[in-house]
């Protein structure tokens, strides 16, 4: 794997092992992946499994790649499509890239990151509300980014808010969603302390106060009456 300035490289081999015997693949540290895209065969590949782990933790799932296959003079422009993980020991099973054209727009759903402080939350002690979390965008392969970055400190106030339309983005992308849509907001504590409430009451019943009490002065005298008739039997 090789990082330049705006791209990063990860080089992948043609695989000829498939179906359930891939699983000698992975105890050998690799993982079995897949190429496919519009208007081009799928291809069987396979790369180191700790080159795809540091890919991943540089790059994340929404950076387009320049993906290398041994033997061909091009690189292809590709995406992480589908991620597939063990679900008790977090290994890679299999992994999907899904090859573009530089030319033709894609949709993509790119992830919101918070950074900075809201002045609202440290002066006023508001809570800081994050409604979204991420956005569809449509746009060529090259002109979408990874994430947006979306900058609170410039709210102020109690109820100030960021919304769809605030966010930063390139003039050559198209936002998908609705441009009033609160992205994150400063509300008051005492609302979200109600709205808590509310929560309470529309789900499980709470124990009217002094039941758990209740509960363990019967279990004590249940305990407290078997006691006795052993006493008895044995007397």
């Amino acid at each position: 794997m090789t990082q330049a300035a705006t791209q990063i490289e990860l080089t992948v081999t043609p695989r000829s092992v498939l179906g359930k015997k891939v699983k000698t693949l992975r105890r050998q540290g690799i993982t079995p992946a897949n190429i496919y895209g519009h208007g081009i065969p799928s291809q069987a590949v396979q790369l180191p499994t700790p080159d795809l782990t540091r890919t991943i933790r540089v790059a994340g799932r929404n950076t387009m790649l320049q993906l290398h296959v041994e033997g061909e003079k091009k690189r292809r422009p590709v995406f992480f499509r589908h991620v597939q993980r063990n679900p008790i020991t977090d290994e890679f099973l299999h992994i999907d890239f899904y090859q573009v054209s530089l030319k033709e727009k894609i949709r993509l759903d790119v992830p919101l990151n918070i950074v900075g402080e809201a002045p609202a939350v440290s002066v006023h002690q508001g809570i800081l509300l994050q409604s979204v979390n991420v956005v569809s965008m449509e746009g060529l392969p090259g002109d979408l980014p990874p994430h947006i970055e979306v900058d609170v400190s410039g709210l102020e106030e109690i109820d100030d808010a960021i919304h769809v339309k605030d966010l930063d983005v390139s003039p050559d992308v198209t936002l998908l969603v609705d441009p009033e849509l609160v992205v994150a907001k400063v509300a008051a504590p005492r609302l979200v302390e109600e709205e808590v409430e509310e929560e309470v009451e529309e789900g499980a019943e709470v124990p009217e106060e002094g039941a758990e009490e209740e509960k363990a002065e019967a279990e004590e005298g249940e305990r407290a009456r078997g006691e006795g008739k052993r006493e008895r039997e044995e007397g």
